[in-house]
């Protein structure tokens, strides 16, 4: 069977990103041919060399198309419809596949994979990461109503012509579903986590770091991932200066890069409880997690934002950290149920110091949400076993 992939981001394990297409990718070549359909933005950012740029198997044709996350609102706009126009290109001249796998963010490389599918008379399969155009129009980058309706009828024509959609979370799921899609054609799977990488956290490589960062003795707050509008950062900062005066053992570590860096590095100039963490490769960041008391997954207040899927949520579980989630979406149900974390409201800096206060003098509530923590992960989160799911839907796809 060949599948073409349609995805406007391709990393892998040496990049400081999630690389979850890379376990995916690598597990389906094994069976069948796979052509990816993508840019170079992430190649020039790799920060090791340790792995290949693509699992074996994969064929790749990609667009030089620069985008970074400090980028205005016009030039990502420019980006999108950039990689679209290349995908479109690229997807009727490659040999006609069997099935096409559409994945945003954003909306604009599924259109593509929709019309080279419509075009070649073939099914498609619509991965969903995020909630587009309900995240942008949210946080104010699609001002236009006009824009608005055109971009909000294009979701649902795309959810209406995909043979089969898979959201990458239960919010995700529950949003499609309500606005008029068979249940049968949805399948949520989650983000997941790389077990492998995970399991080079070893006692020997955290003793290492933590020694490295001069943190014997000190409690350890991590927030990994990007640092951008959504993020939340400048209540983590209130929240950590909150903390400072009661709980003077707490580090604060932030692990990334994006749009409030440069806030983040005045913190850190100013307060030596805050530190900045250059981006580290995907393959070394469980050892970060693992080195941690407790991670922070925060986003603004925004009901959109509760169905997220966040990578740091799968890889600081994965490790056996326990999570503050301050979305009241699927992550607070997730962390509240199996007792692997905690909800903090959004926007709400005191709320997440007490929080964050009561369980450093109540270390026993730690460790008992580790165990929880690993066993959650262990049993839902492995990426080799949702890439099995995936393989089956595109399979059936074609049926």
């Amino acid at each position: 069977m060949h599948i073409a992939v349609f995805s406007q981001y391709h990393t892998n394990p040496d990049c400081p990103a999630t690389s979850r297409h890379y376990a995916l990718l690598a597990h389906i070549a094994r069976t069948h041919r796979v052509t990816l359909i993508t840019t170079r933005t992430w190649e020039q950012q790799r920060l090791t060399q340790e792995f290949s740029w693509l699992p074996e198997g994969v064929e790749m044709h990609a667009a030089n198309v620069p985008y970074h996350n400090k980028m205005g609102i016009r030039r990502r706009a420019l980006a999108f419809g950039q990689y679209a126009t290349y995908a479109l290109r690229e997807g009727l001249r490659i040999a006609k596949p069997d099935v096409i796998w559409g994945i945003s963010t954003p909306l604009t490389a599924a259109w593509a994979a929709e019309q080279v599918a419509r075009w070649r008379r073939v099914p498609w399969v619509f991965e969903v990461q995020d909630l587009w155009p309900s995240f942008p129009v949210a946080m104010g980058a699609v001002p236009n109503q006009w824009a608005q309706k055109r971009l909000f009828s294009m979701e649902k024509s795309l959810y209406q012509s995909a043979r089969h959609i898979l959201p990458l979370s239960p919010g995700m799921t529950s949003y499609i579903r309500n606005l008029g899609i068979p249940e049968q054609k949805l399948t949520t799977v989650l983000n997941g986590t790389d077990f492998d990488l995970a399991a080079r956290a070893t006692d020997a490589t955290v003793a290492a770091l933590r020694q490295q960062l001069h943190l014997e003795g000190r409690r350890v707050v991590l927030y990994a991932g990007t640092f951008g509008r959504a993020n939340n950062i400048p209540m983590l900062i209130g929240a950590a200066l909150a903390l400072a005066a009661s709980c003077p053992e707490v580090t604060w570590l932030f692990m990334g890069h994006g749009y409030d860096e440069v806030l983040l590095r005045e913190a850190a100039a100013a307060y030596p409880f805050i530190r900045l963490v250059p981006p580290q490769p995907r393959h070394a960041v469980f050892t970060w997690f693992r080195l941690a008391d407790v991670s922070v997954v925060s986003f603004l207040g925004l009901p959109v934002l509760d169905a997220n899927s966040p990578a740091k949520l799968y890889d600081s579980l994965a490790v056996g950290t326990p999570v503050i989630v301050t979305n009241k979406g699927w992550t607070r149900d997730l962390v509240e149920d199996n007792g692997c974390g905690w909800y903090s409201p959004a926007d709400d800096a005191s709320a997440l110091a007490q929080q964050l206060r009561h369980l450093f003098k109540h270390p026993e509530l730690l460790q008992a949400a580790s165990k929880a923590s690993y066993q959650i992960a262990a049993t839902t989160f492995d990426r080799q076993k949702i890439a099995a799911i995936m393989q089956e839907v595109l399979e059936q796809a074609i049926n």
